[in-house]
């Protein structure tokens, strides 16, 4: 049974959330302070935790900060504020996907599942990718078995999609896709997300392998159509 870690002030809304994740088969546990939430993250027993924006103690975006600074597992904060300013920046530090105040709790419950078949996906292609598979262009190196990447010969840190992005984009060179199909290929979940996510992750790959991400040599805007790799 997956565990889902709600941090949630709103005990109201939380039960209703808790609730719904318990009939569709998962364990639930709220935490309605920020700095508790942040330290039962912490210890690694949740697959997936519902974080809201607005919280006493500590903010959704500061525990967002640093649970991802030490786990890898899907993040879904919550946000009342309509403002696309506080979701970017959530998804900046590390949220998967967001969601807005009010929601229904079945779209809560389609986000949890696609989120978390995501990540499942990612961790099946680990075991089925062939053993001496690499790219190479220049000086960036990915080992795909591995799931490493080097620019010159340092290793650079990826989350999941960060990693998957790239893989995409590196395995179909001067290909141009758009942001919908991006979306689609590497979050499985076109029809419930927001693809403004591809343009916040593009600007992380930009900021860990571009010499200058304003100036973007590699991965490059191709304005009105999307992103491509340039080898």
């Amino acid at each position: 049974m997956k565990k889902i870690l709600i941090i949630e002030d709103d005990y109201a809304i939380a039960k209703i959330e808790r609730d719904f994740l318990m009939i569709n088969g998962y364990e639930a546990i709220i935490i309605e302070d920020g700095e508790r939430g942040l330290q039962e993250a912490l210890k690694g027993k949740y697959d997936l935790i519902i974080l809201d924006l607005m919280l006493p103690g500590k903010d959704g975006l500061e525990i967002c900060k640093q649970i991802r600074n030490v786990l890898d597992i899907p993040i879904l904060m919550v946000t009342a504020k309509i403002e696309n300013v506080d979701k970017i920046m959530g998804l900046g530090l590390g949220a998967d996907d967001y969601i807005a105040k009010p929601f229904s709790p079945t779209e809560l419950v389609a986000r949890v599942k696609a989120n978390l078949a995501q990540y499942e996906r990612i961790s099946t292609k680990v075991t089925q990718l062939p053993k001496t598979e690499e790219i190479v262009y220049g000086n960036l190196y990915m080992n795909t078995q591995a799931r490493r990447v080097y620019l010159n010969g340092k290793e650079i840190d990826f989350k999941n999609k960060e990693y998957e992005l790239l893989y995409f984009l590196m395995s179909n060179p001067e290909n141009v896709f758009s942001r919908e199909v991006l979306y689609e290929r590497i979050w499985g979940m076109d029809a419930l997300g927001d693809s403004r996510t591809v343009s916040v992750h593009i600007n992380r790959l930009r900021e860990k392998i571009e010499l200058d991400p304003t100036n973007p040599e590699r991965i490059q805007t191709v304005w009105g159509a999307g992103y491509r790799f340039k080898p």
